[in-house]
């Protein structure tokens, strides 16, 4: 998966390379590994992707924060993409039970992935195996890795809203977040 990526090997170019070379990995592919294989969930501080690190968890938005933080610290070139998608259990497994609940077949959610080279990069959740990729995205923006919370929600809200209208932005927000929980449980 992320093989397609620049590889480079970690030097002492800031605090979050410092970090990693502390805990004993060489290379920014080394780390592609294991956030990939790091377990999906919510992290207690979210606003910070070096939550990844210290709590050995994350979410799309964290994982791939942390990785695109360190590329930019390594001279890497490439980009932290945020995608608003239709969410289903088939490309979203674990999230059928809270769809079927609000009697919904889908949702729009905000996922963020790498991107480069014009082709997208997803460290989410390894061995997932979901019936369709999340490959048909509304829109897609380029964020910095600061911006992944502030950003990310205020541009997933704002798509909803101008889409449905304000009433019905607040109940898909509450749908979206248990959706998010279950994927957390998993």
């Amino acid at each position: 998966m992320y093989s397609i990526l620049p590889n480079k090997a970690l030097m002492l170019n800031g605090p979050i390379s410092e970090t990693l070379l502390d805990m004993g990995f060489d290379s920014f592919h080394q780390i592609c590994e294991w956030v990939w294989h790091l377990p999906y969930g919510r992290n207690r501080d979210n606003h910070h992707y070096m939550s990844v690190v210290y709590e050995q968890k994350g979410t799309c938005s964290t994982k791939h924060a942390l990785l695109k933080a360190l590329a930019d610290e390594l001279g890497i070139e490439l980009q932290l993409t945020i995608g608003i998608y239709a969410m289903t259990e088939a490309n979203t497994p674990g999230v059928g039970k809270v769809l079927e609940q609000y009697q919904c077949d889908e949702i729009l959610e905000a996922h963020c992935y790498l991107s480069y080279q014009g082709q997208r990069v997803d460290l989410t959740r390894f061995a997932m195996t979901a019936d369709e990729p999340i490959a048909t995205f509304f829109i897609e923006k380029n964020i910095t890795a600061d911006e992944i919370t502030t950003v990310k929600q205020a541009f997933h809200y704002s798509f909803i809203q101008n889409r449905f209208g304000s009433q019905q932005a607040k109940t898909m927000w509450t749908i979206t977040e248990r959706c998010i929980h279950a994927l957390s449980e998993q």
